[in-house]
């Protein structure tokens, strides 16, 4: 949580506020994007229409990346606390918030990779098969080439989930523009911090979008 003293100025207290929030989305996206990879693979490559069919490792995982997704992240938040504690040293602060939004993120991003894969033209899956390539290279130069677009698309959907989920960060400490809104704006019945924090927001959270609707139709 952000510490104001008597001297502070508004434009001060939300530049922090906005530097913490960029710092915990681009961590908890950079850590769950790869993290999530990997338990996508395995689904793609397991589901009944993959490449290595295996119906008991699919239905686990798949049972495992639900029963993450349906926690709220305010109570994933509490749950995690010994976890982030023994990943950073503490369960306080900005750094330690990175630790419940990647977790949340994982299981999410995971399963928008899975249908990203499995969206891909069986067609040129078996034109690759036809020609030799093994099950490494249709993963990677067919499964994952043909996918990128709509798993950009994905990612770009959790930058913005994880914006919403910074701003109950500051139960932990966390800061965050999220957490001046409502701490100042809210709590404190300022409305003018109220307001420029949800226009900063609203801003952010545009410029993300089309951001990524360009990369889209350049990789299209």
């Amino acid at each position: 949580m952000i510490g104001v003293s008597s001297g502070a100025g508004m434009t001060d207290i939300i530049l922090t506020a906005f530097w913490q929030t960029i710092y915990m989305v681009f961590w908890s996206t950079i850590f769950s994007v790869v993290l999530g990879f990997i338990p996508a693979v395995v689904l793609t490559l397991t589901a009944p229409d993959g490449l290595k069919p295996n119906k008991a490792v699919y239905e686990i995982l798949s049972f495992i990346v639900n029963v993450f997704r349906s926690f709220p992240f305010i109570i994933l938040l509490v749950i995690l606390i010994p976890f982030t504690r023994m990943i950073v040293g503490k369960a306080i602060g900005t750094t330690a918030s990175i630790v419940p939004l990647t977790v949340s993120a994982i299981p999410f991003i995971a399963r928008v990779f899975e249908t990203s894969l499995r969206e891909t033209d069986p067609g040129v899956i078996e034109a690759a098969r036809s020609f030799g390539a093994s099950n490494l290279q249709i993963l990677f130069f067919v499964y994952v080439k043909e996918s990128i677009p709509r798993m950009l698309n994905g990612i770009v959907l959790l930058i913005i989930s994880l914006v919403g989920y910074s701003a109950m960060a500051g139960t932990v400490g966390g800061g965050g523009i999220g957490d001046i809104a409502i701490r100042f704006g809210y709590q404190q019945y300022k409305t003018d911090y109220l307001i420029v924090c949800s226009v900063i927001l609203i801003i952010f959270v545009q410029l993300i979008q089309m951001l990524g609707n360009h990369m889209y139709k350049k990789l299209s």
